[in-house]
């Protein structure tokens, strides 16, 4: 695609939405709304991270999504309703896994694909027969669906291939002078992008992304989960965002460090691997220093002192909590590519791919192009 003409990006400051009428926050978001409906492009807070909105219904709209930024068009966009009667108006028939899929968790980080209408620009679809569809629970982001009166085609706002903005800051560093306005609405609160699940096949469910609702989650309420083959591979049209090209990318080379399960010792503790990990870190600090590279550390508070040696130690969440490490994740990212002189390569902790870890190990892996030394 080729990049637009640079425009003037205009700042809405909304706040957070907390403690806001429905009426102010419509008030408020009234104006960012008005560019939409002339199929311009918005950037807007949701609970993962923030999303560069189009009007759904337009081709001009969703054509300004990929110029600005620079995203291959095979690659299908997720469609922001507001309400459950949005998933009607654009699916085809809705499936009733679905139906209880959202009753159980939306407004929330799901996208669930399902037939579509055709109603939707097919750049939405990527010339695909399905579309996916989410309720942000962002009330900002409920609202500009709301005002603007359409649903919103919007991946996350960033140039394409960065690691994704989970704040306003992040947005203005990478798509200033390439978008008509950015909502400012505080923080994101998940840090990781949503779960994506085929609900077109009948019988069971299909993970196209991990997110941030976790399989385990899905496991409540569905009894037959499965996860998409291609999650490992690059080869087939992507049915979802994010299952092809290099994702979340800073623009060093990144290592992704992973102890190996011991042979004999199948019950090692979490402690121990989490031992070797580290000095295994430590290691690979000490032999690229020793052949003349920059490095950068990703790693969690309790590991934040362990690395004296590094140009740069990016601090993302506790290892007690994989939550804060997800919230924290793409600013530790972004956080490398301000380093001066530029960092040569990076390692980055790894983490167990249970629950939200699945998500965060998704990116991960994507982030370091499945570049991995198991030790």
């Amino acid at each position: 695609q080729q990049q637009q003409q640079q425009q003037a990006t205009e700042w809405f400051d909304v706040g957070d939405g907390t403690g806001l009428s429905e009426a102010e926050l419509l008030r408020r978001v009234a104006a960012p709304a008005a560019l939409l409906r002339a199929n311009q492009v918005v950037a807007f807070p949701t609970e993962t991270v923030y999303g560069l909105g189009g009007n759904a219904l337009s081709d001009e709209g969703v054509r300004r999504i990929f110029a600005a930024k620079g995203r291959p068009a095979d690659n299908p966009l997720i469609v922001h309703v507001a309400e459950l009667e949005g998933l009607h108006a654009i699916a085809d028939r809705v499936p009733d896994v679905a139906l209880v899929l959202a009753a159980r968790f939306w407004p929330g980080p799901l996208t669930l694909v399902v037939p579509s209408k055709g109603v939707v620009s097919p750049l939405c679809t990527a010339g695909q027969d399905s579309v996916g569809v989410r309720m942000p629970s962002h009330p900002v982001a409920r609202a500009l669906i709301k005002a603007a009166g359409v649903p919103l085609a919007a991946p996350s706002a960033n140039t394409s291939g960065r690691p994704s903005p989970t704040t306003a800051a992040h947005v203005r560093e990478d798509l200033e002078g390439r978008i008509a306005g950015i909502v400012q609405g505080g923080a994101t609160g998940v840090g990781l992008e949503s779960t994506v699940v085929d609900c077109t096949q009948s019988g069971y469910i299909t993970v196209l992304r991990p997110g941030g609702i976790t399989r385990e989650q899905l496991q409540k309420v569905v009894a037959d989960v499965r996860e998409d083959a291609n999650l490992a591979h690059a080869h087939a049209a992507p049915r979802a965002p994010g299952m092809k090209y290099t994702h979340y990318a800073p623009r060093a080379r990144m290592v992704l460090v992973q102890p190996q399960h011991a042979g004999d010792e199948e019950e090692e503790t979490e402690g121990r691997r989490e031992e070797r990990q580290l000095a295994a870190m430590q290691q690979c600090v000490r032999d690229a220093q020793q052949r003349g590279q920059r490095v950068g550390v990703l790693t969690t508070r309790e590991h934040a002192q362990a690395f004296p040696e590094a140009a740069c130690v990016a601090v993302c969440g506790t290892r007690a909590s994989v939550e804060s490490v997800a919230r924290e994740l793409y600013a530790a990212l972004r956080s490398f590519d301000h380093v001066e002189p530029a960092l040569d390569v990076i390692y980055a902790e790894t983490f167990a791919r249970s629950g939200l870890g699945a998500a965060l190990m998704d990116r991960l892996l994507k982030a370091a192009g499945r570049n991995i030394l198991v030790v």
